[in-house]
């Protein structure tokens, strides 16, 4: 029960996380927000770690390097196949994937075993996670093959995740996290630094990669390779840079927590149960646009919410 708990609470963080990057992306490239969040999320994760304690070995290390550059992947993909679209299909999909590649390898590898209402729950959380995912719009566009194998690969990239932070040891710690987050923030600084050189090769001034002219439509993944969720509604502009600085490193430290309470949901429970409900993600960021920004939530939306919940619960007595 604490583990199902942990894990849908993480998943809403992880959405509010998304949430906060979408509309520092308004200002700031979608990289430059994801390196600020990594950097920031790397920080606050360094504040805990010594009360929460841990025992820094090889193993753990390695795995988080592991993680961090298996994080990086999945937002590249991420970005790519919402970028060739439709977000509407290729979103949920991606979150399907990110849920079944660690239920399998939970089920079928692992061993891990769940009463009968437990199984109806994970069935029950992939329906949700459709719903909830699902973007309707007047016209239905079908996604060619190269979003299609982006998307999957993307959703593997999310579920590989999950199940490299499942292999770290009780004792570790934050340190897999720290270690992930540190990867992915020099991954992602080394790329800017990149863009920056061929920036002024060109003849432009190198903080020409920080901004974006004009509007950036989407959510920015916040350093959860996974997991990023974007729509096809703008967000409101941003006002000033500053507060598009700022946003980013609240991104960050969202989903640091976030992470967090992943890890200690996989530490007291089922993979399978915690990538299922993980991937519920998308809910934080839909429930935030509609309280903050008063967005409309579609009715099949709500019912995923609805199902989600009720998945969360039949996972907790499975």
């Amino acid at each position: 029960m604490l583990s199902a708990a942990l894990a849908l609470i993480g998943a809403v963080v992880y959405g509010s996380a998304d949430f906060l990057g979408g509309l520092a992306a308004r200002r700031l490239r979608a990289i430059v927000v994801t390196a600020v969040a990594a950097l920031s999320g790397f920080l606050a994760l360094l504040l805990v770690q010594p009360l929460v304690g841990g025992v820094w070995t090889v193993a753990d290390v390695a795995w988080g390097v592991l993680a961090g550059m298996v994080g990086v992947v999945a937002v590249a993909l991420l970005y790519a196949c919402l970028a060739i679209g439709p977000m509407s299909i290729l979103s949920p999909l991606t979150a399907v994937v990110s849920a079944i590649a660690p239920m399998l390898w939970g089920l079928l590898v692992k061993g891990d075993a769940l009463a009968p209402i437990g199984y109806a729950g994970l069935a029950v959380a992939l329906v949700a996670v459709v719903l909830v995912g699902f973007i309707p719009g007047e016209r239905i566009v079908r996604p060619n093959a190269r979003g299609l194998a982006m998307a999957a690969g993307a959703g593997l990239a999310i579920g590989a995740f999950l199940i490299i932070v499942d292999q770290t040891s009780a004792g570790g710690g934050l340190v897999p996290l720290l270690t992930g987050r540190a990867t992915s923030a020099v991954v992602t600084v080394g790329v800017i630094g990149i863009l920056a050189v061929a920036a002024v090769r060109r003849g432009a001034p190198a903080r020409s990669v920080l901004h974006v002219a004009g509007a950036q439509l989407g959510v920015v993944p916040s350093g959860h390779a996974d997991l990023e969720h974007a729509t096809t509604d703008p967000l409101p502009t941003v006002a000033t840079a500053r507060q598009a600085w700022s946003l980013a490193i609240a991104c960050g430290i969202a989903d640091a927590a976030a992470n967090a309470l992943m890890l200690l949901a996989l530490r007291t429970g089922d993979l399978a149960v915690v990538s299922a409900l993980t991937a519920l993600y998308p809910a934080g960021t839909i429930l935030l646009a509609a309280v903050v920004l008063r967005e409309r939530v579609a009715v099949v939306q709500w019912v995923g919410l609805g199902l989600a919940l009720a998945a969360g619960g039949m996972l907790a007595v499975a």
